[in-house]
């Protein structure tokens, strides 16, 4: 296995076919087909699986990546310190559920580390989805929350990932509202306060359990559901339609300044927000940067 056989096998994973990434690297595609073949051979494993509209990743080659991806950015980290005159372009992706403090911490990141080149990426995407990134490697680190009703799955399937989880702060849940709410202006709200109003959550997609929701009480029955993928849409329908959704109250104005409030929910609750890492990973300086953002942060938190 050589480093020059991981390069090739990213780059066919990043063009999505082999006559793209073949030109890409000015190489013929035969003899890219063969380099790839002689390290399937070698790991003995299938990376891609061939088809007529040109190659889908398997697992196992998604996990292979992973770690392909990790020992190329080290390659690059140590050609940039001992053999280039100039820095290579650096790197960095996290996956996290919809919080803003994640994207203050990435702003952290971006002004301390101060590269004159880099590729930073911050995925606000679905619970399973995180995993996958951080389990695959495609992300250094991802942000969850357990609670009571969906930890014990979730702790589950990050062990058998090969995940850890390490809580960055515990928050009491709150319903946010637009400032114009009915509830808007309640010290604390009962959940059959709710019942009328739309109930505002995040899509799932295909993995779309209850254990996967990114709102905790996701299993009481609602009249009224809207999902979304974003946050803007969320904010809208807050705004718009007298709409709510149920999260940490950790940041009041995260969503649109003084339009929006929360307000604590009268449940036996608590949302456990934290980082998940896979064990086989020793963060980068840059993810290391980035933890220490988030921890900061939740130490603001934690004394408010």
């Amino acid at each position: 296995m050589t480093l020059q056989q991981l390069k090739y096998a990213l780059t066919v994973a990043d063009k999505g076919s082999f006559s793209e990434a073949a030109k890409s690297l000015f190489i013929s595609q035969p003899s890219l087909s063969n380099a790839i073949k002689e390290l399937e051979k070698e790991i003995e494993i299938s990376i891609f699986i061939r088809c007529n509209r040109g190659i889908n990743i398997s697992n196992e080659g998604a996990e292979f990546l992973g770690y392909a991806r990790q020992v190329i950015q080290q390659s690059d980290m140590l050609e940039e310190k001992y053999l280039r005159a100039e820095p290579a372009k650096q790197r960095f992706c996290i996956s996290t559920q919809h919080y803003t403090f994640t994207a203050d911490a990435f702003v952290e990141l971006v002004k301390k580390f101060g590269g004159s080149e880099y590729e930073f990426t911050i995925r606000e995407t679905k619970t399973y989805e995180i995993i996958e990134d951080v389990k695959t490697l495609r992300s250094e680190l991802g942000v969850i929350y357990l609670s009571n009703y969906n930890e014990n799955v979730i702790l589950k399937l990050l062990r058998e990932s090969n995940i850890s989880f390490s809580e960055l702060f515990m928050a009491k849940p709150h319903v946010f509202v637009s400032n114009t709410h009915p509830l808007a202006d309640k010290r604390l709200v009962e959940l059959e306060e709710l019942e009328n109003y739309p109930c505002l959550s995040f899509e799932q997609g295909a993995y779309n359990s209850f254990y996967f929701a990114e709102e905790i009480l996701s299993t009481r029955s609602v009249k009224k559901s809207i999902k979304v993928s974003d946050r803007a849409a969320i904010v809208n329908f807050m705004i718009g339609l007298n709409g709510y959704t149920i999260s940490s109250g950790v940041f009041p104005k995260y969503l649109h300044g003084e339009q929006i409030v929360s307000v604590p929910l009268n449940v036996d609750e608590k949302i456990k927000v934290g980082v998940i890492i896979h064990k086989d990973v020793i963060l980068t300086k840059l993810g290391e940067i980035y933890l220490e953002a988030l921890r900061k942060i939740a130490e603001e938190l934690k004394n408010q």
